[in-house]
């Protein structure tokens, strides 16, 4: 019929720069009366922006021209914070504003900028805000009055977590660890009563009963609860102090994680339900499913959602920030009564004129002796069918005391649409397995995760799963170190690629931030006690057993991994005559910002990967596809 519109369109691969600059990521949200807020993150710009949704719409809050954005710790969390009267908040430059939300007025609370802020935390009855202060490189507890008043709460340990404040505003509570502890190795909760004045009296800390890692404080009513790993998962408990001391009631929690490693200040995977009971998020097999548990019945809602941050109850149920692996992040409201899950804001699905997103298959290698337990991923299958089977890309996620979810992530996409399969890995010191496997890694760091991306491979080859000549191997972070020692022990790879990855502990050591400081001593063992162990481990001191290609990305202002691990890695490859290829960001720091720096990275990877992709032609990219350059 003429005029009609072909309703048939042929869906197209998605770009480099669109699997970048169109994922938006939400985190940290927050609830205030009947508005909810949320942070959401603009790659465009490499930016953060706060987003707020009531009765009248959706909209961005006005904060000005800088990004939302903790640094602390390297890893922030706990940006911002919202009172009746108006919001708080720590800009880029590390300085702290605030916001009236009726005026729109801006102003700027905490003009130094020599400080590190985060975990910042509302405290409506004493009208301010409680946050975690560095400066000098010590932490402290601080309050935030309405006209810039800085008052030192508490002092004296090494790190502290966001605090959280009882609803009446008497009791505080936070978690705390030392050097060279992480807080997810050992940590302890501290509690303090308000006095009158708004200070605190009485503080004193309680580990948890057997050595363990213990965060997210919440009071509920007159009760303090927090999830504790010290029976060997992230399970919540009652904390209640009697004579002095803390009884530590255990909950009727399964055993499973509640609860992620706390790189950031402020998370929550649980909340109390106004109308009794809790929500709480389990972990299994990589999946986090969300449960409610009312009068002694537990329901799972909300399945088709595969994680889930930041709970907070609302009127009915909860809100919380929700992802998947077929849509964009959302804003998620769940009804308690029905279990219905109603998305409020994003969630969106990729657009028709792209191709339809891969779901994940998840995938056990079974274990092989007490050494080399069971291991979980997530594999990712090419959108074409060719007639043999795929290259892949296996994935080491970062950390390396992290996890991969199965989570919607175009760049992943990318890859399926363009015939690879893609293989993430929840290797040996994962999270969401419990505390015996997360602390297996301990001493093994280069070992046994890069282990168990070999034994990944050769499981996904030996099912016909992808191709056993094209196995590429890659990670971010401490995932480019796995990735980097994997291609040491063993010629398996076609190639290896390193994104800002780590290549000598040793020369770290004394380079990365406090936060970190004494994290590969726990990863690798005492130096001086194992030096041959931290001289083996160190990618950068054998470049000649590295027999594949490799590539590697860097920014020049990477405060982790500092810039100088990659020069000289890239170096000593370059001397031995081996294909090596290095992409330079200056602007860059660790982990990219900019969606072009972005997609520069994973078309250059494109690029790489598909030259050496020799035996099915379907994967080389065409000499005459555009490149996307940098600006």
């Amino acid at each position: 019929m003429p005029g009609t519109p072909n309703c048939f369109t042929v869906a197209e691969p998605i770009s480099a720069l669109d699997a970048c600059a169109d994922f938006s990521q939400y985190a940290q949200l927050r609830v205030c009366g009947d508005t909810i807020f949320w942070l959401a993150s603009h790659p465009e710009t490499g930016s953060v922006a706060l987003w707020q949704a009531d009765h009248s719409g959706i909209c961005q809050v006005n904060t000005g021209p800088d990004s939302i954005r903790s640094r602390l710790n390297g890893y922030g969390g706990g940006a911002y914070a919202v009172l009746p009267g108006r919001v708080i908040w720590v800009a880029d430059d590390q300085r702290v504003w605030q916001l009236d939300r009726i005026t729109g007025k801006r102003t700027l609370l905490v003009p130094d900028a020599d400080n590190t802020w985060g975990g910042l935390v509302a405290d409506p009855q004493h009208d301010r805000v409680l946050a975690v202060r560095e400066r000098h490189q010590q932490q402290a507890l601080m309050a935030l009055g309405a006209t810039g008043q800085v008052r030192l709460l508490h002092q004296g340990l090494d790190f502290y977590g966001a605090p959280a404040v009882s609803q009446d505003g008497t009791r505080v509570a936070w978690c705390s660890w030392q050097l060279p502890d992480m807080p997810w190795l050992q940590s302890t909760l501290w509690q303090a009563t308000v006095t009158a004045d708004g200070n605190i009296a009485g503080a004193s800390g309680q580990p948890p009963p057997v050595s363990g890692s213990v965060q997210q404080p919440q009071f509920a009513g007159e009760h303090l609860w927090v999830i504790s790993d010290h029976e060997g998962w992230w399970q919540p408990w009652q904390v209640t102090r009697k004579g002095g001391r803390d009884q530590w009631l255990k909950s009727t929690a399964p055993m499973l994680d509640h609860a992620n490693a706390p790189w950031q200040l402020g998370e929550r995977h649980s909340c109390p339900l106004r109308e009794g009971g809790w929500a709480r998020v389990q972990y299994r097999q990589g999946i986090g499913e969300l449960w409610l548990e009312r009068a002694g019945q537990c329901q799972r809602v909300a399945e088709g959602w595969t994680d889930f941050r930041d709970l907070t109850p609302s009127a009915d149920g909860l809100v919380c920030i929700g992802r998947a692996a077929e849509r964009h992040d959302a804003v998620l409201k769940v009804c308690a009564d029905s279990g219905s899950a109603t998305i409020l804001a994003g969630g969106q699905v990729p657009d028709r004129s792209i191709m339809a997103p891969v779901a994940p298959v998840t995938f056990v290698v079974d274990a092989e002796t007490p050494d080399t337990p069971s291991v979980q991923g997530f594999l990712y299958p090419p959108i074409s069918a060719p007639t043999a089977a795929p290259p892949v890309i296996l994935i080491a996620h970062g950390g390396p005391t992290s996890a991969a979810y199965a989570v919607y992530n175009p760049q992943v996409q990318f890859w399926c649409q363009r015939g690879f399969a893609v293989a993430e890995v929840n290797y040996t010191g994962s999270t969401g397995a419990g505390r015996d496997f997360r602390l297996r890694l301990a001493g093994r760091w280069g070992e046994a995760d890069a282990q168990d991306m070999v034994r990944c491979a050769d499981y996904l080859t030996a099912q016909g799963l992808v191709c056993t000549n094209n196995v590429f191997i890659q990670g971010r972070s401490s995932g480019g170190y796995t990735a980097l020692m994997a291609a040491v022990q063993t010629d398996r790879f076609k190639a290896v690629g390193s994104l800002f990855g780590v290549t000598d502990p040793w020369r770290l050591r004394t380079a990365t931030h406090r936060f970190e400081s004494g994290y590969l001593d726990w990863l690798l063992g005492d130096p001086q006690s194992h030096y041959a162990r931290w001289q083996a481990r160190a990618p950068a001191l054998h470049a000649d057993r590295i027999r594949c290609p490799a590539i590697f990305f860097q920014g020049g202002k990477d405060a982790v991994v500092v810039p100088e691990q990659t020069r000289r890695m890239v170096a000593a490859l370059q001397a031995r005559g081996q294909p090596v290829e290095l992409h330079w960001y200056e602007d860059e720091g660790h982990g990219f910002q900019r969606a072009d720096n972005q997609a520069h990275m994973l078309e250059s990877l494109y690029r790489f990967y598909g030259s050496l992709a020799s035996d099915d032609p379907e994967i080389r990219q065409k000499d005459n596809e555009p490149a996307h350059k940098l600006s």
